[in-house]
């Protein structure tokens, strides 16, 4: 009798275990998606100090108005953003508004997640306050911008200029593919801050979109489809190497900015989401410098004047060397005397390479200057620096050599643009602007004051 009492019980219970059960499996399925779209946004790379604590914030991003220092955004409910509601996050994460009500700046790339779905922001929510471990610390440092930009309600006005709310919408005129990765570069992947030129106001200029931008002292390529300038000539499987490896055999390496992006984002990003944003660049409408006379990928060939410098002495003056001198002191133990990289492929090429391809040199100056640093499957691939090593006459010697040999001729080094990279870029005048402007404003609502007041005494 007790038995058949029991059963029914014993049914609910089951049914109660099993429930949960499934939902802790969801819970988890859900963390871990959060972590993958994470991942993709390369939230790590912003918001953690290299040897610090994941997520704790304290990185100084350099942008033209001066260092902007990232904050704490792990579930710390005193330091953090553990006390955040998911609407708050999501206001925080879309529309650039903290808890408190404060205005991010858009160092924190709003405009493009703003493209998030529901779905996934709320997987991102799960992941923060629950797959991140807790820091209860704040950065030692907070953001200290110049006057106007310390006031951050200014956002408010840029942001109703600037900001796209309207989360994506797949084009069903396009493949599923291509709304995956248009979906994913537009967004969390966020491709457009860095290679989309802006305008004096510091947003994105649409009508040249992935045309290529300065970024401080990196250069961000032109990444349309555009044969000579852009990404045109290269294959699907091209970019898709490059977007996990760094790396694309007789096209580019990645350095800089994109390399940190490949390390801590895009290399642990699936197959198919790869082939996804590939097949969204390769889509996007070219545009041309009319500098690239042809492919970035396709100048210089193998080549070396080292046998006219053998038994010849150095200078006194070692700022006197010569490019080949320079060469051979520096460079020819790993990318040979021909430059034509090392035997077993791991260090490039120097000629058929987009970085002396170019007409801008940049790229080419920093990696001389900071070298070139990454982990991938386990190995180091370093090109060591040279800002201790070489003096800024010798740089633009060794950079107009490699130049005139390996790349682009017309792709100049000068003693100005050296220095000025060394230095950590050239100062903006965006403070300036936007000083004069306030003024010419305040001019403006005197003059109207005046006038409205000589009317009232008529």
């Amino acid at each position: 009798m007790m038995a058949i009492l029991n059963r029914p019980l014993a049914g609910l219970l089951l049914a109660f275990v099993s429930a949960s059960a499934m939902a802790a499996t969801s819970d988890a399925a859900t963390v871990e998606r959060g972590r993958y779209l994470a991942t993709a946004g390369d939230c790590i790379a912003c918001h953690s100090v290299p040897g610090g604590k994941p997520m704790a914030g304290g990185l100084a991003l350099a942008t033209p108005l001066g260092p902007i220092i990232a904050t704490n955004i792990t579930p710390s409910k005193t330091h953090g953003i553990g006390s955040y509601t998911l609407a708050q996050f999501s206001d925080a994460v879309r529309h650039g508004v903290r808890a408190d009500g404060a205005h991010l700046y858009p160092a924190m790339p709003y405009t493009a997640y703003a493209k998030l779905t529901d779905a996934d922001l709320a997987a991102l929510y799960a992941y923060f306050m629950h797959g991140v471990a807790p820091v209860d610390a704040a950065p030692a440092t907070t953001t200290k911008l110049p006057f106007p930009f310390n006031i951050r309600l200014s956002m408010a006005g840029w942001n109703l200029l600037f900001l796209d709310k309207k989360p994506f919408e797949p084009d069903p005129a396009k493949s599923a593919e291509w709304n995956r990765g248009a979906y994913l570069a537009q967004g969390l992947a966020h491709c457009g801050t860095c290679h989309t030129p802006r305008n004096l106001l510091m947003a994105e200029q649409l009508s040249k979109e992935l045309g290529g931008a300065d970024l401080g002292t990196w250069h961000a390529p032109n990444i349309t489809s555009d044969v000579n300038s852009g990404i045109g000539s290269w294959s699907r499987q091209d970019l898709v190497d490059y977007l996990r490896t760094g790396r694309a055999a007789q096209r580019g390496q990645a350095a800089g900015p994109m390399a940190e992006a490949i390390d801590h984002s895009l290399q642990h990003l699936n197959d198919t989401d790869l082939n996804a944003i590939a097949a969204y660049l390769q889509s996007m409408p070219a545009l041309r410098d009319a500098a690239d006379t042809k492919p970035v990928t396709q100048w210089g060939a193998a080549g070396e004047e080292l046998n006219a410098i053998r038994g010849v002495p150095l200078p006194k003056d070692l700022n006197r060397m010569s490019g080949p001198q320079l060469y051979d002191a520096h460079c020819a133990s790993c990318h040979q005397a021909k430059g034509e990289g090392s035997f077993d492929g791991s260090l490039p090429p120097l000629y058929h390479n987009s970085a002396t391809g170019r007409s801008q040199t940049n790229n080419l100056v920093m990696a001389m200057l900071d070298g070139v640093e990454r982990q991938y499957g386990g190995s180091n691939h370093l090109m060591p620096a040279f800002r201790q090593v070489l003096s800024d006459e010798q740089i633009v010697t060794l950079g107009n050599y490699v130049q005139g040999k390996y790349g682009n001729p017309a792709g100049k080094v000068t003693l100005e643009q050296v220095t000025t990279l060394r230095r950590g870029g050239a100062p903006s005048n965006l403070i300036g602007i936007a000083r004069g402007a306030m003024i010419v404003g305040l001019l403006a609502l005197l003059l109207l004051f005046l006038w409205w007041r000589g009317r009232r005494e008529e």
